[in-house]
């Protein structure tokens, strides 16, 4: 073979290399184009979600489908009236609830210890397999001499009967005084023999102390529950002579999660610490036996940063329990709230779960779009980790 045939192999070598280099390269910008396109349809841009109009609406029968798969679980309601439409509703969802007791002196539905106890078993009964039941104690009876004694064999009472939890409410720091003027604070001294026994039971406290920093500050209509708060003013501390401040009945509950790391404490409503997440991940990083649920702050978790939000909770996934502080009282429709039962949990599933657009006081939010993991643990797995005995082999 001659010098100007290896010549000609050489130039025909190249030019196919370079039609095979070509061919790489458009075939990366393909990808590289697809991949673009995938990422924007995952992830609409600004205007996209300014302009899209939000999903509402009772579940579709997929989501309902997917819904259902979680087995999922609300750890945080009220209900103190039997219906069946409410019961075929939570057989419709798969959902099972707990329902927990509070003492509330201004309430009419919950201001008799024993009359809301006798109606809450009632609710249990009538679906065990879907309800389970959070008892509590009346603190207005703490100055009393058998005050820790008499409440401790009321709640091992409802243990026996099957209740997981034992709910404190936010009167202790925020309502009820001493006989000398002073509030009652959750690390009072009289509750510490009904912290050890819950210990001792292997059950868990849920522990609503304080509520948003709103209603220590001057009136902000901006704020997520503003209307709430001024539609219940007595719940209301700003200027409210010689009351704790926020951080003082905070300070005090980490005092009961310290003299007690053997006690599962559940922070109702984000602990209270729904306006700084960087405060609430510094408690869950530093009390192991803390977990928060995330009833009736959804706004405050709508509100954050789409990647700050995502990345919180992937980072604490263990320690988010779902929950919505949905009520169901004596004299309330039944039809109607069946109605509204259903569109909160649809609402927060498409938050959670999809990229769908959701809507909160005319303001429009994109959901996390959670992996399935995550999902599970929030509505299904810690719930079971953090009140064991809660949902039986059953479910």
């Amino acid at each position: 073979m001659n010098c100007g045939t290896l010549s000609q192999l050489d130039n025909r070598q190249d030019a196919e290399d370079n039609v095979m280099t070509r061919a790489i390269i458009l075939m990366l910008l393909l990808i590289c184009i697809r991949g673009a396109y995938a990422r924007r349809d995952a992830t609409p841009s600004s205007s996209s979600i300014a302009t899209s109009r939000p999903v509402t609406g009772p579940f579709s029968p997929t989501e309902l489908a997917a819904f259902k798969a979680l087995r999922p679980v609300d750890t945080h309601t009220h209900v103190l009236q039997s219906d069946q439409a409410f019961y075929a509703m939570l057989k419709k969802l798969n959902i099972h609830i707990l329902n927990i007791m509070l003492v509330d002196d201004t309430d009419p539905e919950s201001n008799n210890l024993e009359k809301e106890t006798t109606e809450a078993w009632q609710v249990v009964n009538d679906d065990p397999q879907d309800i389970t039941l959070c008892t509590t104690f009346d603190p207005f009876q703490f100055n009393r001499a058998s005050f820790s004694q008499e409440s401790n064999r009321k709640i091992n009472s409802d243990f026996a009967r099957g209740a997981v939890a034992v709910k404190i409410w936010k009167n202790v720091g925020m309502e009820i005084k001493d006989t000398n003027g002073k509030y009652l604070m959750p690390n009072n001294p009289v509750f510490e023999p009904i912290f050890i026994d819950i210990a001792r039971h292997n059950k868990t406290l849920i522990a609503h102390l304080a509520d948003p920093d709103t209603i220590w500050q001057a009136p902000t209509p901006s704020a997520p529950d503003y209307d709430y708060y001024m539609h219940n003013p007595r719940l209301y501390m700003y200027g409210r002579k010689g009351a704790p401040t926020k951080q003082e009945i905070l300070e005090a509950r980490d005092q009961i999660l310290e003299r007690n790391p053997e006690l599962r404490v559940v922070g109702a409503h984000l602990g209270s610490m729904e306006a700084d997440f960087s405060v609430l991940a510094h408690h869950l990083d530093r009390y192991p036996n803390f977990a928060v649920d995330i009833a009736a702050r959804m706004p405050y978790v709508e509100m954050q940063p789409r990647e700050k939000i995502i990345d919180f909770i992937t980072r604490y996934q263990d320690r988010l329990i779902y929950g919505t502080d949905n009520e169901f009282y004596p004299g309330r429709d039944a039809a109607k709230t069946v109605m509204r039962w259903e569109s909160r949990y649809s609402n927060d599933w498409r938050f959670f779960s999809t990229n769908d657009v959701i809507s909160y006081r005319n303001r429009r939010v994109q959901g996390l779009d959670l992996p399935q993991s995550i999902l599970r643990k929030l509505y299904h797995d810690n719930a079971v980790k953090w009140f064991p005995g809660m949902v039986g082999s059953s479910q």
